[in-house]
């Protein structure tokens, strides 16, 4: 008994292992039906002012409180989306050369309390 309980361990560690292991590439955002882009959980995406075309300016503390929406290693620009590198070297997707974020105060999909902080940031539409 104690074998058979020890290779189901073992089994189960070695699927759990290999599952950590995959990477599922990042999608590009999506338009919901109220006309705002948004990331695959559904939360709502912004666009910043101060950033340049194809360039962030949104790092450090401001990364903390508008997350970037990171595009994996592999993803290719498709359509108006871009990926765009950003200054510590991680990649984000962007519509149209515009970089985009999540905000952090929006607490489900739908919300859109970023819309308009500080007279900079924009709910993204196509």
């Amino acid at each position: 008994m104690r074998a058979a309980s020890f290779l189901r361990l073992a089994t189960l560690t070695a699927a759990l292992t290999l599952g950590a292991c995959t990477t599922v590439p990042a999608a590009p955002p999506t338009l919901v039906a109220s006309g705002l882009l948004s990331n695959a959980a559904g939360m709502t995406l912004y666009t910043f002012d101060r950033d340049g075309a194809g360039r962030s300016a949104c790092n450090g503390d401001c990364a903390q409180k508008w997350p970037p929406l990171t595009a994996a290693a592999d993803a290719k620009p498709t359509g108006d989306y871009s990926v765009v590198l950003r200054d510590d070297g991680s990649r984000q997707w962007a519509y149209k050369g515009k970089p985009l974020y999540t905000w952090f105060k929006d607490q489900k999909p739908g919300d859109t309390s970023g819309d308009g902080v500080n007279g900079v940031w924009h709910v993204a539409r196509p």
